[in-house]
């Protein structure tokens, strides 16, 4: 089976697309995810798959694992892992609408990641209608809190990797046309600063601003940022009245490292600025973490597989590690054959100008139908 011969077709993979995007499902509203997931479901039943639904927890959406239909259903075979939740608000939609440029279609979570997502499905319908039996059985996984390091659905995405013999994962692809093989350590950290009250006007002097210690931790944090590991504070929240000393202020730090002994001696500096100075407390715990991903002998063996797919398509193929995590990160760290960055190519994910380069979906949906059709 050629997949250069499928007849994948852009502007009907767009039209598709668009009311998966438009339907906005950012992290935080498990409602907004649900409603994503469900459309979702219904593509993938029309298809023939069997659709379960788990419910989701501590506050977040649910997941949905569609099986499609194979003579070997049960045995272990391909997992395509994705995340349906972005980081736009809903109402982003009015902001960053919908629009196609020339090669490029704009609009929230379409570069990261349901355009991956969307071409992995039209992939699948593709061999489907070419009546063509992959060698293994496909299971596809949506999970709804990537966006925040996977903290409800990690156990489900480890136990039904596990249960696979390879994992693609259509996080967006490298601009150069890469895909990725390797994913940096990211751990994430909670922080608190607690004060003394006072009135900010009569009796100043009298607080201890958890405002003002927090700042200063801030600063030294991101002075803690070696070419080793990186140290970033992303969310703060502090005081409530502004006629009096913030008793309690809050924020999240991030720290990525390429080597997993490199982050954790950046945990370690991290936990060690919990503590009191001048009567204001300041404590620092733990997140969630997604090790090190460093390629194997059966990721890289994976990786050759699809390089000589895009080789026949017309396509050079790279690869390298990279930062950002994705759910590859546990997979990859399993030791099962992982495969990122397999989606569309674009850029400014996570910002109101998020693109797709729109031939990237022919070109990305062809190369995962290679997969599918050629992996056993």
């Amino acid at each position: 089976m050629n997949p250069a011969n499928l007849p994948f077709d852009s502007e009907a993979m767009l039209e598709g697309l668009r009311g998966w995007v438009e339907c906005e499902s950012p992290t935080w509203d498990a409602g907004a995810v649900d409603r994503m997931l469900d459309i979702a479901a219904r593509d993938m039943a029309i298809m023939g798959a069997t659709i379960e639904r788990i419910a989701g927890r501590q506050g977040f959406g649910g997941v949905i694992r569609a099986r499609f239909p194979h003579p070997k259903q049960g045995e272990p075979g391909i997992l395509i892992a994705g995340h349906m939740d972005t980081v736009h608000p809903v109402g982003t939609i009015e902001k960053l609408k919908w629009r196609r440029e020339g090669n490029k279609c704009y609009g929230p979570g379409i570069y990261d990641m349901k355009g991956g997502n969307y071409l992995s499905l039209e992939a699948i319908r593709q061999l489907a209608r070419a009546s063509f039996t992959t060698p293994l059985p496909i299971t596809v996984l949506f999970t709804p809190d990537e966006e925040v390091g996977t903290p409800s659905t990690r156990d489900i995405i480890e136990a039904e990797a596990a249960r696979n013999k390879y994992v693609l994962v259509p996080e967006p692809g490298r601009a150069d046309n890469g895909v990725t093989t390797g994913r940096y350590a990211i751990a994430r950290f909670n922080l608190e600063a607690t004060g003394r009250p006072s009135h900010a006007g009569a009796t100043l002097s009298a607080g201890r601003s958890a405002i003002r210690e927090m700042a200063r931790q801030i600063l030294a944090i991101d002075a803690m940022t070696t070419e080793d590991c990186t140290f970033s504070v992303g969310v703060v929240n502090g005081g409530q009245w502004v006629n009096c000393v913030a008793t309690t202020a809050t924020g999240e730090a991030l720290s990525m490292a390429k080597r997993q002994a490199d982050l954790d001696r950046g945990v370690e500096r991290m936990l060690a600025l919990s503590g009191t100075n001048n009567d204001v407390t300041f404590k620092v715990t733990r997140g969630v973490t997604r090790p090190v991903w460093e390629p194997d002998a059966g990721t890289m063996a994976l990786y050759e597989k699809a390089r000589g797919i895009a080789k026949s398509l017309g396509m050079e193929l790279p690869h390298a590690s990279s930062g950002g995590g994705s759910d590859g990160n546990f997979t990859g760290a399993m030791g099962i054959p992982t495969l990122d960055g397999l989606g569309v190519r674009g850029g400014n994910g996570h910002t109101l100008e998020e693109f797709i380069e729109v031939e990237s979906l022919v070109e990305r949906g062809r190369l995962m139908a290679g997969l599918l059709a050629t992996l056993e």
